[in-house]
């Protein structure tokens, strides 16, 4: 930022990475916060510029703010937990880490994303064409939900922790996950006839309206939108976490898993914040695009897409499976 007093940016290039950090010198009675949109520094007094140098950046530019004897970071907030502006940093070193000629772009997300989602069908619809109905009950859905979710889980668990290996266990995450939802969109659809291409329209009808939202700026991904629906997503983690311990002693969890008017409005709720979380997805994306990350960042972010989609795909057949059981 040249030209803002206090502040002195500093450079360091190899043949492939860039890295810049801006290190600071405070200013006696100036204090300084974090503006929690981005991440962006915001002096809690106007800046005085140096009237011999020009002005080339504006000194809201900052994403992330490192301190410099620290290293550490105040970073922006999103509710799924696999899309963080922390990925784009060096935390070691407090640098906003770029590729030149390499970079992240949307198209290529977009991409990917597609990618993801067709992988996932593929494994569904065998998983879904090996299910059997019988009298008695169905055969051949355990194997594959249990499989499948499982093995879901592994992936995303190292495709958080090892970013870098987003290329491989993003597909392979897909490819797992299609399992688990073909078997559970076989027994769905055996009880409520239709119900699978209900939620399917649902969910990309959600996805497809939310975007049109947020590339118009009817809805913005303030830091108050944020925290909310963080707040109120870590909350339905801990209710389903709950409902799972309690389970395991014998102990169901009275109306919000129940077809009346309560388990109808939790149901509706959680269909509403896991289709805000898309608000959030986008906003990490177009950051990871604005920031030149690295090209395999495209495929962390469509798998941080494609984990939001499976959770509104979920909670759509949960929602739909309860309006029909009053019917």
């Amino acid at each position: 930022m040249v030209g803002a007093e206090g502040f002195e940016p500093t450079t360091s290039s190899s043949q492939s990475w860039r890295s810049t950090r801006l290190s600071y010198t405070p200013r006696p009675g100036l204090p300084l916060r974090a503006n929690a949109a981005k991440g962006r520094i915001v002096w809690l007094e106007r800046l005085p510029l140096s009237t011999d140098r020009p002005l080339r950046e504006p000194a809201f530019m900052l994403r992330t703010f490192i301190d410099h004897g620290t290293g550490d970071d105040m970073i922006g907030r999103s509710g799924n937990p696999a899309l963080r502006e922390s990925t784009f940093l060096d935390l070691s070193s407090g640098a906003v880490v770029q590729r030149e000629g390499d970079a992240m772009t949307l198209n290529g997300t977009v991409n990917k994303t597609g990618t993801l989602l067709l992988l996932c069908v593929i494994t569904a619809a065998f998983a879904w064409s090996q299910v059997q109905f019988t009298e008695t009950g169905s055969v051949g859905a355990m194997p594959y939900f249990l499989g499948g979710t499982i093995g879901g889980l592994v992936f995303a668990l190292a495709t958080i922790f090892k970013k870098e290996w987003a290329p491989v266990t993003a597909p392979m995450y897909a490819l797992t996950k299609g399992f688990a939802l073909g078997a559970i969109s076989a027994l769905f659809e055996h009880r409520f006839p239709g119900i699978v291409a209900q939620a399917v329209m649902l969910t990309f009808g959600t996805l497809f309206a939310l975007l049109a939202a947020y590339r118009s700026g009817l809805i913005k991904a303030t830091e108050n939108f944020k925290l909310g629906v963080v707040a109120a997503t870590g909350a339905i983690c801990l209710v389903y976490l709950a409902t799972i311990v309690m389970s395991l002693f014998g102990v169901r969890v009275p109306f919000i898993h129940e077809s009346g008017l309560i388990g109808i409005g939790f149901s509706l709720f959680v269909v509403v914040i896991a289709a805000l979380n898309l608000v959030l997805d986008f906003d990490f994306i177009e950051s990871g695009v604005e920031q030149k990350a690295p090209k395999y960042m495209e495929w962390y972010g469509a798998f941080g897409l494609m984990v939001t989609l499976v959770w509104l795909y979920v909670e759509f057949l949960r929602l739909l499976s309860k309006l029909q059981s009053r019917n």
